[in-house]
């Protein structure tokens, strides 16, 4: 397996190459075949840890980031 890239959007989703199998808090695992797969960050997305684009419309600021590198 190579290495995965996530990519975080300004205010947005995380972008993760798919297809993924994804496990949310209740256990349930489901396969996303689409070729990005956006991962909710902002905590509002209906479809939790998939994004629904709830982040536009309540305004979700992320905050700044930095990468540490040992």
């Amino acid at each position: 397996m190579g290495d995965l890239k996530i990519q975080a959007r300004l205010n947005g989703p995380y972008l993760v190459p798919g297809p993924v199998t994804v496990k949310d808090e209740a256990g349930e695992v489901r396969k996303v075949e689409q070729q990005t797969v956006a991962l909710c960050r902002c905590g509002g997305s209906k479809s939790k840890p998939i994004c629904d684009g709830t982040h536009r419309s309540i305004n979700f600021e992320a905050p700044a980031a930095s990468l540490e590198s040992d």
